[in-house]
C-alpha cells in the first residue's frame, strides 16, 4: 500500500531507529517495540509519540482491539532504502554513480575482497544489461 503523503519525506533519526524495530519484528504493540530497544531504553512515551508521527507521515498503521493497538508497517524497508537512496544519490553525488563510488573507494578504503565483490556484482549487471539489450 502506498501513501502520497510520505513520498518526499524522509525519517528522523528516532523515526528510523523505530521502523528499524517494526521492519523486524512485523508488528507489535508500543512494549514490544520498546523491548527491542538497547539499554538505556527510551521513555514508553517517546515511543508511542513517534509511533504515533509515524502514523501521521503514512509510515505505519495500526489495528485496534479494544484500548490496545498493534502497529504494523505500511511502507517496507526496501521501498524506504531505495527512495532514501535516491534522494542521497541525487542530493550529495549529482545522481552520478561513478562519482558515488568513486567517493567511497577513496573515503572509506574498502578492502580488496570487498572491491573485488563488488567488482564481481558490477560485471554481472553488465552481463545482465547486455542481455536485456539484445532480447
Amino acid at each position: 500500500m502506498k501513501n502520497q503523503r510520505q513520498s518526499n519525506l524522509e525519517l528522523t533519526r528516532a523515526e528510523e531507529q523505530v521502523m528499524q524495530v517494526l521492519w523486524k519484528i512485523e508488528k507489535g504493540v508500543i512494549h514490544d517495540i520498546l523491548q527491542r530497544f538497547p539499554d538505556p531504553k527510551p521513555a514508553y512515551n517517546t515511543i508511542s509519540t513517534i509511533v504515533r508521527i509515524l502514523e501521521q507521515k503514512g509510515f505505519v498503521n495500526h489495528k485496534a482491539y479494544g484500548r490496545t493497538y498493534e502497529y504494523f508497517p505500511l511502507v517496507q524497508r526496501s521501498e524506504y532504502t531505495r527512495r532514501y537512496l535516491g534522494n542521497f544519490l541525487q542530493n550529495y553525488f549529482g545522481n552520478s554513480f561513478k562519482s558515488l563510488a568513486s567517493f567511497f573507494a577513496r573515503e572509506e578504503k574498502p578492502s580488496l575482497q570487498e572491491l573485488e565483490e563488488i567488482l564481481k556484482i558490477i560485471n554481472q549487471e553488465i552481463t545482465n544489461q547486455k542481455n536485456r539489450h539484445n532480447e
